[in-house]
């Protein structure tokens, strides 16, 4: 019975099995994706790479522009002092209702705004044509800032004066009118 068992069971030609056939087309083609998958991943660090240039180059574009409209506006303030200072303050002094001895204060007050402008702009000029310090972008753009908002108090502060003093004159002026007018009794 062990006889027929074992012929049934087995076939006929019964072989072992060998080597492992591969199918050569499947690899190769494997090969294939997997070059062309490093082709595409060079491409895109080269893709990331040109994008972190670009966005470090915008960036600065953005600071010097930034920089340059802070120095605007500062050169902008500066412009409105000296035009007080020609115009405003010549009619403060020129006023027959400004007593000698207050001529000398409305300069004073006048000339410590004026020099405080004439230092920030010789900082900016610092600032802007040395490394200063070795400072970035950003640094330097705060600075900037930060002496254009000095500017505008500078401008805001020469104009409230103006304004006291005209409204000084127009005060005296009036009081003039007052003391000095004719009556008829």
């Amino acid at each position: 019975m062990l006889v027929f068992a074992t012929t049934f069971l087995l076939p006929l030609r019964a072989t072992c099995q060998g080597m492992p056939v591969y199918d050569n087309t499947n690899f190769i083609s494997l090969v294939k994706q997997l070059l062309e998958s490093g082709k595409q991943t060079a491409e895109m660090i080269k893709s990331v790479k040109f994008l972190k240039d670009a966005k470090e180059a915008i960036e600065k574009v953005s600071s010097v522009v930034q920089q340059l409209r802070a120095v605007e506006e500062i050169a902008a303030n500066n412009q409105r002092l000296i035009n007080v200072m020609q115009n405003d303050l010549q009619d403060i002094l020129n006023s027959p209702y400004i007593k000698p001895d207050e001529v000398s204060r409305v300069m004073e007050s006048f000339d410590a705004i004026v020099q405080n402008s004439l230092d920030t702009v010789d900082f900016i000029d610092e600032v802007l044509s040395s490394d200063y310090l070795k400072m970035s972008d950003a640094e330097r753009a705060e600075i900037l800032k930060a002496k254009e908002l000095e500017s505008k108090q500078m401008v805001s502060s020469i104009t409230m004066k103006t304004k006291r003093y005209r409204d000084i004159i127009s005060f005296r002026k009036m009081q003039d009118k007052v003391n000095n007018r004719e009556t008829n009794y």
